[in-house]
C-alpha cells in the first residue's frame, strides 16, 4: 500500500479558499516541487451580509501574492444552487434533516471543480481536507486523516473513487495546530483566520431565518408520546431528531426537570413527537438506509446472505459504532448496531470504516423503531 506519488513537476490546482488549510495545502505542494495553480470559487452570491464571498476571494488573492502562484476564479453559483441546494430544501420540505456538505463535495469540488481544474491543465487536484489517500493494487482508498478531531472522511464517502485517485490531501498526517504553526512560520496572513462554519459556501447565518426565506412556516402540534399535546412548533424542518434545545415549550409544572427530546416527525399529520430525559425511544438497535456509495467495495458482496461486519458513523461528531450491513432485497441496507444508538436522523449519512479505511455509507432513512412507531400512530 503507498501514499500520495511522486508530485514533483505535475502542475497541480489546489481549491483556493482563503482560509488557512488551503493555503497550507498549496505551500506544502510548492515545497515539494509542485507546479502549483490556485482555483478559487464561487458557490453562493446573495450579499446578505453573512455570505463572505468577497473577503475570501480577497484572501486568496493575498495568499496567492505571497506564494507567487497563479490564482484562477470560477463562478459555480448555478451549478451549487440545481445541484445542492435545491437537495438542501427538497430534505428540509421532507422534514428530514440533510448534510449538504457531503453533496457538495461530490457534485461540486469533486465534480464540476474538478473538471475545470482539468480544463486548466491540471494533473492533479489538491484539497485542504483532512483525510488520507492510500493506493492498494492500483486503487485509490480513502483513509482517516492523523487528527482525529478534524478528520473529515466522513464527508467525503460519496466522492467517486476515479477522482480521489487524481486527488492529493497534504494535511493528512498534519493536526490544525501543525497547519497553523506552518502558515505563520511561513508568513502567511491568514494564519489565524477562523475555520468556516455552518451551511456549506452559505456560511454561519441564524439558520430558522434563512430557511424561512425559502420554506414558510408550517405550525402544528408538539405531542408526548403519551399522547398529550403541549405546544405548537412553526415547522418540522425546524427540527431534528435528539433536539433538546428551541422547543419552546418551558418549564411545566406538571413535568419534572429534566429536559425535553425531539423523537420523531409525524409527516403525514404535521406533528413533532417529544419525550422527557433519556428515553428509551430516543434509541435504535437498527436503521434502514439508502442510495448506498461505496469506495472499492463490490455490493454484490453485501446482500441478504452475506453481511458485512464493519464499524459505522451516524453523525460526523460521533466514536465509531460496531455494526453490521446487510443488502436487502429492494437494495436498501439494513444497519444493524451492537449497542443501541441515540438519535437517528433520517436524511442524515451512514458512513462506514474498517480500521482508517472509509469504505462508504448510505443516506439515513429511518430507524426500524422509527417506522414501527409511525405504524402504530397510523
Amino acid at each position: 500500500m503507498t501514499s500520495i506519488p511522486n508530485i514533483s513537476g505535475k502542475r497541480i490546482v489546489v481549491g483556493l479558499s482563503g482560509g488557512v488549510d488551503s493555503a497550507v495545502a498549496a505551500l506544502l505542494l510548492q515545497q515539494q516541487g509542485a507546479e502549483v495553480h490556485a482555483l478559487h470559487m464561487t458557490n453562493w452570491e446573495d450579499d446578505d451580509g453573512y455570505c463572505t464571498a468577497a473577503e475570501d476571494l480577497q484572501d486568496a488573492r493575498n495568499l496567492c501574492e505571497t506564494l507567487q502562484i497563479p490564482l484562477h476564479h470560477v463562478n459555480f453559483a448555478k451549478q451549487y444552487r440545481d445541484l445542492v441546494f435545491k437537495y438542501f430544501l427538497d430534505e428540509y420540505r421532507a422534514g428530514r434533516t440533510p448534510n449538504p456538505d457531503i453533496l457538495c463535495n461530490r457534485e461540486i469540488k469533486f465534480g464540476v471543480f474538478r473538471e475545470h481544474a482539468k480544463r486548466l491543465g491540471g494533473d492533479l487536484l489538491a484539497t485542504g481536507h483532512y483525510a488520507k489517500i492510500r493506493f492498494n493494487k492500483g486503487a485509490a482508498e480513502l483513509h482517516k486523516a492523523t487528527d482525529s478531531n478534524k478528520d473529515q472522511s466522513y464527508f467525503l464517502h460519496a466522492v467517486d473513487q476515479s477522482a480521489l485517485a487524481e486527488t492529493v490531501f497534504p494535511l493528512g498526517e498534519l493536526t490544525k495546530p501543525d497547519v497553523r504553526q506552518i502558515a505563520r512560520s511561513n508568513g502567511l496572513s491568514n494564519y489565524a483566520k477562523k475555520d468556516s462554519t455552518g451551511i456549506c459556501f452559505i456560511g454561519e447565518r441564524p439558520f430558522r431565518q434563512f430557511l424561512a426565506h425559502y420554506l414558510p412556516a408550517k405550525p402544528g402540534p408538539i405531542r408526548t408520546i403519551g399522547g398529550d399535546i403541549i405546544g405548537e412548533h412553526q415547522g418540522l424542518m425546524y427540527h431534528t431528531i435528539g433536539q433538546r434545545q428551541g422547543l419552546g415549550i418551558g418549564g411545566r409544572a406538571d413535568a419534572g426537570t429534566e429536559p425535553w427530546y425531539v423523537v420523531r416527525k409525524e409527516i403525514d399529520s404535521n406533528t413533532l413527537v417529544i419525550t422527557q430525559g433519556e428515553h428509551p425511544s430516543l434509541f435504535s438497535n437498527s436503521l434502514i438506509a439508502s442510495d448506498a456509495s461505496w469506495l472499492g467495495i463490490a455490493p454484490a458482496a453485501i446482500s441478504c446472505n452475506n453481511s458485512l461486519r464493519c464499524r459505522v458513523k451516524i453523525r460526523y461528531r460521533q466514536e465509531d459504532q460496531e455494526c453490521e450491513v446487510t443488502q436487502q432485497a429492494n437494495g436498501q441496507l439494513l444497519i444493524e448496531f451492537s449497542k443501541p444508538q441515540r438519535s437517528v436522523a433520517p436524511g442524515q449519512f451512514a458512513v462506514f470504516y474498517a480500521e482508517t479505511r472509509c469504505l462508504g455509507g448510505a443516506v439515513i432513512e429511518h430507524s426500524v423503531e422509527q417506522a414501527e412507531a409511525l405504524r402504530t400512530a397510523i
